[in-house]
């Protein structure tokens, strides 16, 4: 499958980011996060979804947690310093983030919002994460990601949903 590079992608070629392309079939409208970690061959937990919300500062907020966990808003806006954040509406993420919904990746939005990574990454030397587009994951150094994103690590997936 040819696939042309994505914006995210440009990005880290530009910051001589080393990175594997991942690519996917989404054909079958399957592009939740662990369909993309099964069709890649993956285990779920080092499949890592990219989620903005907004903080009743109306400030964006990016939060990336692995694709079988869920935001916990609460630690989530405690974590950013915000009284409450929501998700944005679905509607919302290619205006906000230059991305459609299922190609979001945390690198090379239309601005630098603060972005969150799940300290769960911490057990892993590499994350995977959406490579800007449906149908293509990218796979590189937890540190590079941390750097490309000025993102920092913090728990806010819920404790009930973290993997043993």
């Amino acid at each position: 499958m040819k696939q042309s590079k994505t914006n995210a992608m440009r990005i880290l070629d530009k910051e001589k980011i080393a990175y594997q392309m991942l690519t996917y079939h989404a054909d079958d409208g399957k592009i939740d996060g662990i369909s993309v970690a099964q069709k890649i061959g993956r285990a779920a937990g080092v499949v890592f979804k990219t989620l903005i919300s907004q903080g009743a500062s109306k400030a964006y907020y990016v939060f990336v947690i692995p694709v079988e966990a869920e935001l916990d808003l609460k630690k989530a806006a405690k974590t950013v310093g915000e009284k409450k954040i929501e998700m944005i509406p679905v509607a919302d993420i290619l205006k906000v983030s230059g991305y459609i919904r299922g190609g979001c990746s945390p690198v090379g939005m239309k601005k630098l919002f603060p972005t969150i990574i799940d300290e769960a990454v911490q057990a892993q030397e590499t994350i995977i994460v959406s490579g800007g587009s449906i149908g293509v994951q990218i796979e590189l150094a937890t540190a590079d990601l941390l750097h490309v994103t000025k993102a920092r690590l913090a728990d806010v997936q819920k404790e009930n949903e973290k993997p043993a």
